[in-house]
């Protein structure tokens, strides 16, 4: 414990906040990192081409993850350099085997090496399928396609990836977060937005049809707005999803870029968590549209972070995360945009929040107003840094090095 925590934590208890109890609470929120940051979303498929669906990674930063032992790598470092406890996103493209699979033929051991090095590491896996970069999603259609051999092809995709995450979590004994989420939309304005509706409605009952234990999986679907090759019509609308979670008990990913930028996602979390019982988190931070950059710790970030505290809905939301930047360091993306969700949650934990609901209770909106803004001047840093200095990471400048060291390692690939 520095002398700089001891100041800190005098300060936070004049405000009736024990630091102790926030960083003891903040090591036990699990944040899911996603694989595709590290190899610009292009997977490990021998018979596939590069990532369409409206998802694309732009840039050409040297040190791009190639096998899936660079990958895991990769992520070997990033979490070693990310304080707290550690989940993996992955999709069913980072297969690991010589085989050629099709989607609709995967199995258990072609993901076996991941589970492999998620017991040696102690990091537990969650699981996307892949409903995108295939000539059988060309049209950007899949589960809605009229073709109804289109659509049973990826229901069939969906039926593996589903028993593939349950096995997951039945090795890692932990509930594998399996997400739906499918890119199917039209560019132009279409006539019958309801067929299609109500076939991607009886392709996900099928694809669910087959009931497993919520110890070993639970399944989340996820909407968006639109994407490229999609602007006039999404199928998988948030209205959409919402209802089909609601109806059916599934999770409900809420993506952070998947709205308008002129909503709060955050404002939807205590909305939502009312009638469904968990809640899935993509963060991200959409610029425009859904492009899915780094997190930075911004309003946006802080005003989750706040919500899932203040609502205290934090045990029934799985956090993930959803961005892609081949610009800079893929490993420092990582590993920066990860602290900030964790820096985020701790700022969130340190708030007097029963002195906030007690003047906001009473319509005393002055004192809300005078306590929200000089808290902001207590120094949530110092409680950061020994929340690493606990967890034995770097931060500061001896962060910086260990990221621009490895990258330059990573270079000369």
């Amino acid at each position: 414990m520095t002398h700089a925590y001891d100041l800190a934590k005098a300060q936070y208890a004049d405000w009736g906040v024990d630091t102790d109890a926030a960083i003891a609470r903040l090591k036990t929120i699990p944040i899911s990192m996603h694989c595709w940051q590290g190899d610009d979303v292009v997977g490990f498929e021998k018979q596939t081409g590069a990532s369409g669906g409206g998802i694309q990674a732009t840039g050409n930063h040297p040190g791009r993850a190639r096998t899936p032992d660079e990958l895991r790598a990769d992520l070997d470092f990033a979490y070693g350099n990310i304080p707290g406890a550690h989940r993996l996103n992955l999709h069913a493209m980072y297969m690991d085997t010589d085989q050629t699979p099709d989607r609709d033929e995967i199995t258990y051991d072609h993901f076996a090496s991941w589970v492999d090095w998620a017991k040696d590491t102690g990091v537990k896996l969650d699981f996307n399928g892949t409903f995108f970069a295939h000539s059988k999603a060309d049209d950007n259609l899949t589960l809605s396609h009229p073709d109804a051999g289109i659509r049973d092809f990826w229901i069939e995709h969906g039926k593996r990836c589903r028993d593939i995450a349950a096995r997951f979590g039945q090795e890692l004994d932990s509930p594998c977060i399996t997400n739906v989420w499918v890119p199917d939309g039209y560019k132009d304005t279409p006539v019958d937005r309801m067929a299609a509706r109500r076939r991607l409605e009886a392709s996900l009952d099928a694809m669910f049809a087959n009931a497993h234990d919520p110890a070993r999986m639970k399944d989340a679907v996820e909407s968006k707005l639109f994407g490229i090759g999609v602007e006039a019509a999404t199928i998988g609308s948030h209205e959409f999803y919402l209802g089909y979670a609601i109806r059916r008990g599934t999770l409900l990913c809420l993506d952070m870029g998947h709205f308008h930028p002129t909503e709060s996602v955050a404002d939807k979390l205590s909305a939502t968590a009312l009638s469904v019982k968990e809640l899935l988190l993509h963060v991200s931070r959409p610029m425009r549209w859904d492009s899915d950059h780094v997190i930075l710790l911004d309003d946006s970030i802080r005003t989750m972070a706040d919500e899932l505290v203040s609502a205290d809905i934090l045990d029934r939301t799985h956090i993930g995360l959803d961005f892609f930047d081949a610009t800079i360091s893929r490993t420092a993306a990582w590993v920066i945009g990860t602290r900030n969700m964790q820096k985020a949650l701790l700022e969130s934990l340190l708030r007097p929040w029963h002195r906030l609901r007690a003047a906001e209770d009473s319509f005393d909106f002055s004192t809300r107003f005078m306590v929200t803004e000089e808290i902001k001047d207590l120094p949530s840093g110092a409680v950061w840094a020994e929340f690493c200095n606990q967890m034995g990471v770097p931060c500061g400048q001896s962060l910086i090095s260990e990221l621009e060291r490895y990258q330059s390692k990573t270079e000369q690939r």
